[in-house]
């Protein structure tokens, strides 16, 4: 059996358990297609998945989704970019040499290693033809999630829009998608990366480390939380009585999240995982290759530090995306 590297995550711990290593290569199925993995990223929920970083009240389906005393999939990484390099017997949609970019399925991940098979019909697109492989790996999932939670707050022409986290891998996407529907926007981010998030297209920005913070809060119709480091009270006070909130990284609203739910007409989302939709990454194609979004790289990182990616990213103030290059 043919031979690549791959880097494990044998058991949960610290950015020192990954290991650099050599697997079996996969072998494309009738509908798959076989991947060179050029560029992949460390999200924070690879990060969250190899430390089993989550609520404690989530504690239990998590261990059992992701795995009881060691991750199930010890392969890690959720979003990539290479070229095709086979495809199955039954395969239509892609060829050998095309340039894609892709997610996995998140409960599968396979992305630290020089090659993925992955079903045609999965999240798989060609590349935006004006970037490069490491850029084209960190739209998958920062930029799918963030349209999914722009789209289920109803943005558009004139939504006052806050959003926490701007300077994130979703927040910067975010700030982007809510410029593109016409959004009035307030990008809420640490002082050193304000003017990365107006340059975005924020129209205002707030330094969160501000003592005054909460008192330079509008009154806005979506607020949307790309890291969960607001109190929900800060965010309530701050939300129309026609407002929608919308976290993207807690698994089940809180106690005060439902009561807000039962006795007013604000409307509350958390934790949604976007559906995996190949249009919404053919939509962000035709965005990047308009001019209309951009992904923010951070930093780079080879294949053979990736342990230091995660620590980087471990420490909670990455701008944009981490990309790891394979080859």
């Amino acid at each position: 059996m043919e031979k690549m590297k791959a880097v494990i995550c044998p058991k949960y711990g610290g950015p020192e358990v990954l290991q650099l290593t050599e697997v079996e290569k996969p072998v494309p199925g009738e509908n798959e297609v076989l991947i060179r993995i050029h560029t992949t990223t460390v999200t924070v929920a690879d990060t969250r998945v190899r430390g089993f970083n989550v609520p404690r009240s989530y504690w239990v389906p998590a261990r059992i989704m992701l795995g009881i005393t060691k991750p199930k999939r010890p392969i890690l990484g959720i979003e990539l970019a290479g070229e095709i390099e086979a495809v199955g017997g039954n395969v239509t949609l892609f060829k050998k040499g095309d340039q894609v970019f892709a997610a996995t399925e998140l409960t599968e991940f396979g992305a630290y290693a020089e090659y993925i098979c992955l079903p045609e019909d999965g999240q798989i697109a060609i590349i935006p033809a004006n970037i490069s492989y490491a850029e084209a790996a960190a739209i998958p999932i920062g930029a799918c999630a963030a349209l999914h939670y722009i789209r289920k707050g109803g943005v558009g022409s004139g939504t006052k829009v806050l959003i926490y986290g701007a300077s994130g891998s979703v927040g910067t996407y975010a700030v982007q998608l809510a410029r593109y529907f016409g959004a009035e926007i307030t990008g809420v981010c640490s002082g050193v990366n304000l003017d990365l998030v107006k340059s975005l297209g924020a129209d205002n920005v707030i330094d969160y480390t501000a003592a005054d913070f909460p008192e330079r809060l509008e009154m806005y119709d979506v607020i949307l939380l790309a890291i969960d480091k607001c109190p929900f009270s800060i965010c309530n006070r701050a939300l129309k009585e026609s407002g929608v909130y919308l976290n993207v990284t807690i698994p089940v609203k809180s106690f005060q999240m439902l009561w807000t739910s039962m006795t007013s007409s604000k409307k509350i989302f958390v934790g949604e995982e976007p559906p995996e939709k190949v249009k919404d990454l053919q939509f962000l194609k035709k965005l990047v290759e308009e001019g209309v979004v951009k992904p923010v790289i951070d930093r780079k990182y080879p294949f053979g530090q990736i342990a230091e990616a995660h620590r980087y990213v471990d420490k909670g103030h990455k701008r944009g995306n981490v990309v790891v290059t394979i080859r």
